[in-house]
C-alpha cells in the first residue's frame, strides 16, 4: 500500500523545517553526485538555507567557476566582473556570519572557551546571567500559577470536607433522636403493661370483695363460758358453721 500524498507547503515549525532541509539537501546532493558519476555530467549545485548558510556541490571534473563561465557562454548572458566579485564577497560574508553564530552557540553551551579573551568571557557571562534571570522569572511565574491552582483545589477540598462533616453531624443527631424516641416508646410500653396489670388486679380484688358475702366461710367466734362446767377454765373458741 503506497504512502499518502504529502502536501507541498512551507513547514511552519522551525525544528521540523531544519530537519527536513537537512534530509532533502543530503538527498539532492547525493542525486547530483550520482548523475555526475553515472552519466559523466558536468554540474554545479548551490543551496542557501533559510538562515543564509551556503552549501554547494560541483562535479569532480570541473570547478564551480568553470561551470558558471560555461553557463554564461551557452545562455548568452554575461555577468560583469564586479558583480561576480560582489556575489562571492556576499557569499563569504554570509559564511563568516554563519561560522560566527555557530561559534557563539558553542560558547553559550560552554564549549570552545579557551580561545576567548577576558572581555569576551565577561560579556558572555552577563548574557548568560541575563538569560538565567529570564528563565528563573518564567519558572517562578509557572510555580506561582501551580501554587494558585493548589490553593484553589485545597479550598474546594476543605469545603467538601466541611459539607461531609455537617452531613455526618446531622445524621448522628438524627440517629440519637431516633434512639431516644425508641427508648421513650419502650418505657411507655412497660409502664402501660404494668398499669394494665395493676388495673386487672384491682378488678379481681373488687370481684372477690363483691362475692365474699355470698360465700359461707367458716368463722371463728369466741365461746361464752359455761357456768355449769366448772372443770373448764378460761374462755374457749367454738367453731360455728
Amino acid at each position: 500500500m503506497g504512502r499518502g500524498k504529502i502536501e507541498i507547503k512551507r513547514i511552519e515549525n522551525t525544528t521540523n523545517r531544519q530537519v527536513t532541509f537537512s534530509k532533502r539537501r543530503g538527498g539532492l546532493m547525493k542525486k547530483a553526485h550520482e548523475l555526475s558519476v553515472l552519466c559523466d555530467a558536468h554540474l554545479g549545485l548551490i543551496i542557501f538555507s533559510s538562515s543564509g548558510k551556503m552549501y554547494e556541490y560541483c562535479s569532480s571534473q570541473s570547478s564551480m567557476q568553470q561551470i558558471i563561465e560555461r553557463y554564461q557562454k551557452v545562455s548568452g548572458t554575461r555577468i560583469q566582473e564586479y558583480d561576480n566579485q560582489l556575489v562571492y564577497s556576499e557569499m563569504t560574508r554570509m559564511k563568516n556570519e554563519t561560522d560566527r553564530l555557530q561559534a557563539s552557540m558553542r560558547h553559550f553551551t560552554g564549549e570552545d572557551l579557551a580561545s576567548l579573551p577576558y572581555n569576551d568571557l565577561h560579556q558572555l557571562e552577563e548574557q548568560l546571567e541575563n538569560s538565567v534571570n529570564k528563565v528563573r522569572a518564567r519558572k517562578n511565574q509557572l510555580l506561582n500559577q501551580q501554587l494558585d491552582n493548589l490553593r484553589r483545589k485545597e479550598q474546594i477540598l476543605q469545603e467538601q470536607n466541611s459539607h461531609l462533616y455537617r452531613c455526618l453531624i446531622e445524621h448522628q443527631a438524627a440517629m440519637e433522636h431516633q434512639q431516644s424516641l425508641m427508648e421513650q416508646s419502650t418505657e411507655h410500653t412497660v409502664l402501660d403493661h404494668f398499669g394494665l396489670y395493676a388495673e386487672e388486679q384491682g378488678r379481681n380484688m373488687l370481684q372477690l370483695s363483691t362475692l365474699s358475702p355470698q360465700i359461707n366461710p367458716y368463722r371463728l367466734q369466741p365461746t361464752q363460758p359455761n357456768l355449769q362446767e366448772t372443770n373448764l377454765q378460761g374462755h374457749g373458741l367454738q367453731l360455728w358453721y
